[in-house]
């Protein structure tokens, strides 16, 4: 698989959070909308989730996608307060799409990324996909949709001065 978009979409997300993290006053989220380290935390979830689903894939283990829990908020309470904050939230999204470049790239067979996963996706409560989806979707939709939605989201969250 070409791996290009998926690390220009880590590399995009991770500018947002730089700019979001050294803003001059801290970005205070919509009522009802996650902060910057709610997202930083569901999005390393979600990366841990398409790691564990592209390797259980690659060792011929049979897998399901499902990003629920990635939305629990004692979840991402959790997963901020283990990655050490927004700095570590940070480390660790950079780390997790290295390795997915890594996985997905010379070393995933199109057989591999042809294969079908069970998968349910949710967003704000809704239900987006309840189907099986092959790996490459997956993979293409964390680069297309996933992370470009929450680089957006991230600086929504800038005062509209600093966001020009």
């Amino acid at each position: 698989m070409n791996t290009t978009p998926l690390r220009d979409a880590f590399r995009a997300l991770l500018e947002a959070a730089d700019t979001v993290a050294k803003a001059d006053s801290a970005p205070i989220a919509p009522i009802g909308e996650w902060n910057a380290d709610q997202i930083l935390a569901h999005v390393a979830i979600v990366n841990a989730a398409t790691i564990a689903t592209l390797s259980a894939v690659a060792s011929g283990t049979p897998t399901t996608y499902d990003n629920r829990v990635s939305q629990d908020t004692w979840t991402l309470s959790h997963v901020i307060e283990v990655a050490g904050g927004n700095e570590g939230l940070r480390e660790r999204i950079h780390t997790q799409g290295e390795v997915l470049c890594a996985l997905a790239g010379p070393i995933l067979s199109e057989t591999e990324a042809d294969t079908l996963v069970p998968a349910r996706l949710v967003s704000k409560n809704a239900i987006l996909v309840d189907q099986p989806l092959a790996l490459r979707d997956i993979i293409s939709g964390l680069a297309d949709v996933e992370l470009p939605g929450h680089t957006a989201q991230l600086l929504a969250l800038l005062p509209e001065e600093a966001a020009a």
